[in-house]
């Protein structure tokens, strides 16, 4: 799959079945995705159980982008079993709130750990990544290294779309 595709248009993405009225358009999301800080990943541990954390991430339209700490739980997690689940939310009363969960499975990308390379599949990540928290260029610490999420199912959700919503 080259990247995320818009569930309407029956173009391979399993299609969000429930909350309709609710969801964002393809531009609500990635609008939200581009501008949102924080995300929650989601990973399954050896004996099955879970294991969430707080990561910063990159959205290039296509593809979900996590730069992670290679020596983490996360990571030893998802080599053994790629699945994960991506949630970014935000709002604080009922009628505020809004998100969005990618689904899917992560690959590596790039030299592990990440110490700068020459890699054109990382151009890009690495400079929105840059720009969103540094206000200039990426830098390397040969500790993190790159994960890309082509998500196979999107769901998101608005509240402020509920009749009766109040904003």
């Amino acid at each position: 799959m080259d990247g995320p595709v818009d569930p309407r248009k029956g173009n391979g993405m399993k299609e969000q079945r429930r909350g309709k009225r609710i969801a964002m358009s393809p531009e609500e999301r990635d609008a939200f995705l581009t501008d949102e800080r924080m995300c929650r990943a989601a990973t399954v541990s050896a004996d099955g159980s879970p294991h969430s954390s707080p990561l910063w991430f990159v959205w290039d339209g296509k593809s979900l982008w996590l730069n992670s700490v290679v020596n983490s739980q996360r990571w030893t997690n998802l080599r053994r079993d790629p699945r994960i689940s991506v949630v970014v939310d935000a709002g604080r009363d009922f009628g505020e709130l809004r998100g969005v969960e990618l689904l899917g499975k992560v690959e590596a990308v790039g030299e592990l750990p990440r110490t700068g390379a020459s890699n054109p599949d990382l151009e890009e990540p690495e400079r929105l990544f840059g720009s969103k928290y540094a206000g200039g260029p990426f830098s390397y610490d040969g500790r993190h290294g790159w994960l890309r999420l082509v998500p196979e199912k999107i769901v998101s959700w608005d509240f402020r779309k509920m009749p009766g919503a109040r904003v």
